[in-house]
């Protein structure tokens, strides 16, 4: 994506987690963790939705990470469900947060799923969710002034999952 993209390795739940960091021009403004799609599904940290998230926030000013979860792209450990993978969201927010600095997060699909677990125990805002898996997972409620973007068109979770996901939570 970005030539001065870093690699790094932080100490995940079930083994290393590879992790992409892009910085932005001036100080940041706090550190935004992204989250990729199924990784049973050919989903990575590269993919093109989650690059772009990444360069979205850094463009805004943040901090952006994207990593990979355990079992794919050299991350260690194996699909554990869902549940594991909230944990290697929860960790490289941990291990990568500095001090107590804004924590923003966002995913792409199952990355949205995750993303919403994450952010609802680190009670981190913003969050961005694209596509999320509303039909397949059980995406955790949000905090008012999340952004939830879903195409009318979706050949994997139709519109109307996430407005039903939605209308319940009552934001205005």
């Amino acid at each position: 994506m970005n030539p001065r993209t870093q690699k790094q390795i932080v100490a995940g739940p079930a083994g290393d987690l590879v992790c992409a960091i892009d910085e932005p021009d001036a100080p940041a403004r706090g550190l935004a963790v992204i989250c990729h799609p199924h990784p049973q599904h050919g989903g990575t940290m590269d993919n093109k939705v989650v690059v772009t998230l990444t360069r979205a926030f850094v463009q805004c000013g943040w901090r952006a990470v994207r990593f990979n979860f355990r079992g794919i792209g050299g991350s260690a450990g194996a699909w554990d469900e869902g549940r594991g993978e909230i944990d290697d969201a929860l960790a490289v927010a941990r291990a990568l947060r500095q001090g107590s600095e804004p924590l923003a997060m966002a995913g792409f699909s199952f990355g949205a799923y995750v993303a919403s677990h994450a952010a609802a125990a680190l009670e981190a805002q913003p969050l961005v969710l694209i596509g999320p898996a509303t039909q397949n997972f059980t995406v955790a409620a949000v905090p008012q002034g999340t952004l939830v973007v879903h195409g009318e068109a979706d050949e994997v979770v139709p519109l109307s999952a996430t407005l039903d996901w939605a209308r319940p939570q009552a934001q205005p």
